[in-house]
């Protein structure tokens, strides 16, 4: 018996296509996104746990600002 629903539609097939390589890209660029942010997050967390303690080992005074003289 013949099914007019289970035969090939070379329309919906390039349209899916499409929307698949869409889906694709925009998934790499998303995924690349959270990958920076999340070494941006771990940079900075591991910064703030570490400069405490290499000012505390390395006995290093808070730098001064310099104040120009006005002329």
């Amino acid at each position: 018996m013949f099914n007019p629903w289970t035969t090939r539609n070379p329309l919906m097939s390039m349209m899916l296509s499409g929307a698949n390589a869409w889906a694709g890209a925009a998934r790499g660029v998303m995924l690349g996104q959270a990958k920076r942010h999340q070494t941006a997050a771990m940079r900075q967390g591991t910064k703030q746990v570490i400069d405490p303690w290499a000012a505390a080992l390395t006995n290093a005074a808070p730098k001064k600002r310099v104040r120009k003289k006005r002329t």
